[in-house]
């Protein structure tokens, strides 16, 4: 199966709210990085966020991919996601992510799967306060900046690397 194929099954049993389906896609200590929920491993805990996360926070779901490309171990996909929201507060709400998957492939399955996305402009299309899409957004500045890959961009230029807090919180 194409990397093509296998991303368009993934997503689209995602939309359907099929979890099996998308734990299917996965090796056995497959783990799915979600933007928002955190990570999942292996087929039954993937298949447990979209049946009892994504589709109890979300309905009418579409996930369209573009310019699919791979290399046998790795995987890129440019993606736009949205959905409407069941989320007191943002009920009814469409937002819209744009976004590229990254999978880290093993075979005709997906061994690590995460994204990176425009997250806090789908959060600002359901109404979320400012100051939680500030919050949102220093949580993943804080996971940027403590991967090991980043060690040599932290504080590169001039002074110490400027504290990344949450709004309201002292660094």
């Amino acid at each position: 199966m194409s990397f093509a194929t296998l991303m368009e099954q993934m997503t689209q049993a995602a939309c359907r709210g099929d979890g099996a389906a998308v734990g299917a896609c996965f090796t056995e200590n497959g783990v799915y990085h979600d933007v928002f929920y955190g990570p999942f491993e292996g087929p039954a805990a993937i298949a447990d966020m979209i049946d009892n996360h994504f589709h109890r926070d979300g309905e009418n779901f579409r996930w369209d991919l573009f310019d699919p490309v791979d290399d046998g171990a790795m995987g890129y996909v440019r993606y736009l996601f949205s959905y409407a929201s069941k989320m007191a507060g943002s009920a009814g709400r469409r937002s819209i992510f744009e976004g590229v998957g990254i999978a880290h492939l093993a075979g005709t399955l997906i061994a690590e799967y995460h994204e990176v996305t425009t997250a806090t402009t789908g959060l600002s299309m359901m109404g979320f306060a400012p100051e939680k899409i500030a919050k949102f957004a220093a949580r993943q500045a804080r996971a940027l900046t403590e991967r090991a890959e980043a060690a040599g961009y932290v504080g590169v230029g001039s002074g110490p690397p400027p504290m990344v807090t949450e709004p309201g919180h002292e660094g």
